[in-house]
């Protein structure tokens, strides 16, 4: 392999793992340079963190949210570009907002259809700044019943946005400012704790295999005796699902408490059923 495709990977290898520059080469080295099994082999030696924390934020840019008057049709879009300076810009985050109000009105099929409705306006931006943009993810949803409620925050810097949804018993409940706030509360929870899915039936089961696999080969090196290691695996694999799935993780305000058991809790304070069934996570740079 030439050097620099070998540095190249070290250098990829500690993105995603958070490893170090000799542990990185010996785990290529282990595995013939394939990347996502040096992965799995750092993580077996305990060197590695989960595959949920590997992501990095490397752009500047900002998120922004936009809302029909009715409070039904919600979205969300992400404008991506090179320095904080331009980030804070009026210019800059005009366009932001435009996007986001492009995405609610027109309801993009996908990245190229939004594009193309944004493309004009934003190569006038791009030649009068002096700095390339482009646009990042986006998200939409609509409201299909009267008993539905979206939670929207946008963090403080703008680089994480969240879209949490929700169902009530009564239409009735909608708006109430207890339910309201709980909406908000449970966005600010995915903005914080970065869930990977909304409960753990949510989850790819061959994800979960794998990470199961991990922590079964991870148990066999360490020595443990062959008739734990399942028990050993099973073990690791809950305390996974607390940290990736958002209705098992503890509540950032109160860690003694899971996300369900808050929702059971505010479903009692307003005498209905809360249900959570979704959310999108936007965050810069994080694929």
């Amino acid at each position: 392999m030439a050097i620099s495709a070998q540095l190249q990977l070290v250098k990829d290898l500690r993105e995603k793992t958070g490893a170090g520059v000799m542990d990185c080469k010996k785990a290529l080295e282990e595995v013939d340079g394939v990347l996502e099994k040096a992965v799995d082999w750092l993580r077996r030696k305990g060197m590695a963190k989960a595959a949920k924390k590997s992501g990095r934020v490397t752009s500047e840019g900002l998120v922004t949210a936009a809302q029909s008057p009715d409070g039904k049709h919600v979205a969300m879009a992400a404008l991506l570009c090179e320095t904080d300076f331009v980030a804070r810009g009026d210019q800059f985050q005009n366009m932001a907002a435009r996007v986001a109000q492009t995405v609610l009105d027109s309801n993009p099929a996908d990245h190229a259809a939004l594009e193309s409705l944004m493309g004009e306006d934003l190569t006038q931006l791009i030649a009068s700044v002096g700095e390339n943009m482009q646009i990042g993810k986006f998200a939409r949803h609509t409201c299909v019943s009267d008993k539905e409620i979206v939670g929207s925050y946008i963090h403080a810097n703008g680089k994480i946005g969240v879209l949490a949804y929700l169902t009530v018993g009564k239409a009735a409940s909608v708006g109430r400012p207890e339910v309201l706030e709980f909406a908000k509360n449970l966005a600010m929870q995915v903005t914080a704790a970065n869930p990977m899915a909304l409960d753990a039936q949510s989850l790819d089961t061959a994800a979960v295999e794998h990470e199961r696999e991990i922590y079964r080969q991870k148990a066999l090196e360490e020595g443990k005796p062959t008739n734990i290691v399942d028990r050993i695996a099973d073990g690791a694999v809950k305390k996974f699902y607390k940290e990736v799935c958002l209705m098992e993780q503890p509540y950032i305000r109160d860690d003694k408490k899971s996300v369900s058991d808050i929702t059971r809790e505010a479903a009692k304070a307003v005498g209905d059923d809360i249900t959570v069934t979704g959310f999108a996570r936007i965050q810069l740079a994080v694929e």
